[in-house]
């Protein structure tokens, strides 16, 4: 099994358009180790500035667990999959995760 230790686990959150586009993009992400796993929260209420204008959508916030290895590879996947013009990634680093499922998890996209 591939150390936790040695890999580093991450959250990654960004948004998506809708729960069905959030679902396939953690779908194929998984399929292809680069986040071990994903949750989706559908209906999010999202308030930002673009374009100038203050906007408030509804979106998906998907919240992918991986390793700090699999980050530049997941940013490359944000670019070709992402539908948004400037897609969230935000990487939050662990603090103290459980052990067995840091391990678990870099494991999973060790492939």
């Amino acid at each position: 099994m591939v150390s936790a230790d040695q890999e580093g686990c991450v959250v990654v959150l960004t948004t998506m358009p809708d729960e069905v586009s959030a679902g396939d993009f953690a779908q194929r992400l998984v399929e292809q180790r680069v986040i071990a796993c994903a949750n989706v929260v559908p209906r999010i209420t999202s308030v930002y500035r673009w374009d100038g204008r203050v906007k408030r959508d509804q979106e998906a916030l998907v919240i992918m667990k991986t390793t700090r290895a699999r980050v530049p590879v997941l940013k490359d996947a944000m670019d070709d999959l992402h539908p948004y013009e400037v897609p969230e990634m935000m990487v939050l680093p662990d603090s103290g995760a459980h052990r067995a499922y840091l391990g678990w998890v870099a494991e999973e996209v060790a492939g």
